[in-house]
């Protein structure tokens, strides 16, 4: 598809919703969109443009699907439960020379871990995390909230009332998922039970038992 499309939801106006030509709805949405730094709710467009939600996210999903036929350097995603504009992923490899300019701030095995524990078993305290990492996660926690993917979200209810861990609407972004339920299963990478018993056969320990004929072998001689 051409830029016809695009160019008919902008400047025709084959339809109207409540009396509002559609072409003037879609370029309100291109321009809040653009301005906004988080994904935008379709909730949240619906009392700016004074629209029903259903129609704005219709006229989004429209969008998005323009955006992509024409093969442009950006999409339009929903994500963490509203919309936005982001880089496309062909043009990544572009965009990061451009943004971080050969600096990377990775994070480590640990904090990756720790990451993915809170996000699968949410909410969870800081002594399950550590029961099931072994290792206090106190640093890795701290390194994980100062960069907005976890906080506090709860508090247990039991005796002491540990914070509770989760992780945020960053992370979200970050993965471009639009909830936790796209999370992938974690099914997919956990093991067979083949796969394990051989595993635990390669490391059992084989107890070795002299017989009374051993010590009354003489030693070996050069």
């Amino acid at each position: 598809m051409e830029n016809q499309e695009i160019e008919q939801l902008q400047t025709s106006e084959p339809e109207s919703v409540a009396g509002v030509p559609e072409a003037d709805l879609v370029r309100a949405i291109e321009a809040i969109l653009m301005a906004a730094t988080e994904p935008v709710e379709p909730a949240l467009l619906a009392q700016l443009l004074e629209q029903p939600a259903a129609t704005l996210n219709r006229l989004c999903q429209r969008l998005a699907t323009s955006y992509e036929e024409e093969q442009r350097g950006f999409q339009m995603v929903r994500v963490a439960g509203g919309w936005r504009y982001q880089t496309h992923p062909d043009m990544v490899a572009q965009v990061e020379r451009f943004v971080l300019d050969g600096q990377r701030a990775r994070l480590s095995g640990a904090a990756l871990e720790t990451l993915a524990i809170v996000a699968y078993k949410q909410p969870i305290s800081r002594a399950q995390i550590a029961s099931i990492r072994g290792v206090d996660p106190d640093g890795v926690l701290r390194t994980l909230q100062s960069r907005g993917y976890v906080d506090h979200i709860a508090r247990d209810p039991g005796p002491g009332q540990a914070a509770l861990w989760g992780t945020t609407v960053r992370f979200l972004e970050k993965l471009g998922l639009d909830s936790l339920a796209d999370l992938p299963p974690l099914a997919g990478f956990v093991p067979g039970a083949d796969v394990v018993e051989a595993l635990e056969h390669g490391l059992r320990v084989v107890p070795v038992f002299e017989t009374p004929a051993d010590h009354d072998r003489p030693p070996a001689t050069a």
